[in-house]
């Protein structure tokens, strides 16, 4: 059985500060998840160290028939949780294919693609190739529709815009304000049609791992369901360039095939997701790269 000694720091720490008990929990429990899991779908551990994020453990591991896999013992959220159901919808097309899952405690089995290879590499060599790589991705992803069930675009926009008036009042600076209201000005446009497409959410370039079927696939998905103009933004402040803002806009826009005032329209709006949630945190300041690309999008 796995040592709970053997679990990476950097997953512990992240669990105790953002889930305190229920993450402690979740710790303690991984050494026992594992063994089962391993037992059940007959896998053997190999050589590599355990990759994790902020709420999983991936171990790297050969299936019964000699091919490799990998193991993600899951924290449940409600942004993790659609995962299984995205992958699933898309078939591997694009993305890592799901090849097990245990709907109770919302482990995964997954073909190992080359995490050494993430597209974070290319992007510091070439720029605008990474950028068409996640729109090529997105063009396909964003082409199925949602699945029933999952988080839906609309409730985070009429949440958003109900949030924003306490929000304001708690920024110092009034270039903030502004721009935190002109965000959510442009939302109020468009939430009325939401949009129905499945929505990776997440699809930063450390989120696409080079594979043996395809060049590259998308991984992490943290599904909803609404309109690609909101898939963005992850691919525009990436390695962020202020310079750069307005040409990798119009690049996602047209290798997606997107109207590009909706798609202006819902990528101010993950800024203003963003801007929110450090509100949240207590911030009585905004990220200067998310007011850059705002101010861009917004011809300023």
């Amino acid at each position: 059985m796995m040592d709970i000694g053997e679990i990476p720091e950097g997953l512990v720490e992240a669990q105790l500060r953002f889930n305190g008990d229920a993450g402690r929990e979740f710790i303690a429990a991984l050494p026992e998840r594992a063994a089962r899991f391993l037992e059940r779908w007959e896998l053997r551990c190999v050589a590599g160290p355990p990759l994790h994020g902020v709420t999983a453990l991936v171990l790297p591991v050969e299936r019964a028939d000699g091919s490799a896999a990998v193991l993600k013992l899951v924290s449940l959220d409600e942004e993790s949780v659609g995962e299984p159901v995205a992958l699933r919808a898309w078939g591997g097309r694009g993305c890592v294919r799901l090849l097990e899952h245990d709907a109770e405690t919302g482990t995964l089995l997954l073909e190992r693609l080359d995490e050494r290879q993430h597209l974070s590499a290319l992007a510091q060599r070439d720029s605008r190739r990474a950028v068409g790589v996640v729109g090529e991705l997105l063009a396909r992803l964003t082409a199925v529709p949602a699945p029933a069930g999952l988080r839906g675009l609309g409730e985070i926009a009429a949440q958003m815009l109900q949030d924003v008036p306490r929000a304001a009042g708690l920024l110092v600076e009034e270039r903030e304000r502004r721009l935190l209201r002109d965000c959510a000005a442009a939302v109020a446009e468009v939430a009325d049609e939401p949009g129905d497409r499945l929505l990776h959410w997440d699809l930063h370039y450390d989120n696409v791992l080079a594979g043996d079927r395809e060049p590259w696939l998308a991984i992490d998905p943290k599904p909803l369901a609404g309109d690609p103009g909101f898939d963005l933004l992850p691919a525009i402040v990436n390695n962020f360039r202020p310079q750069e803002v307005r040409w990798r806009f119009d690049l996602l826009t047209e290798t997606v095939g997107l109207d590009r005032e909706r798609a202006r329209a819902w990528t101010l709006g993950r800024v203003l997701q963003n801007c929110l949630w450090d509100v949240e945190d207590g911030e009585e300041h905004l990220d200067e790269d998310q007011l850059t690309v705002a101010e861009a999008l917004l011809g300023r």
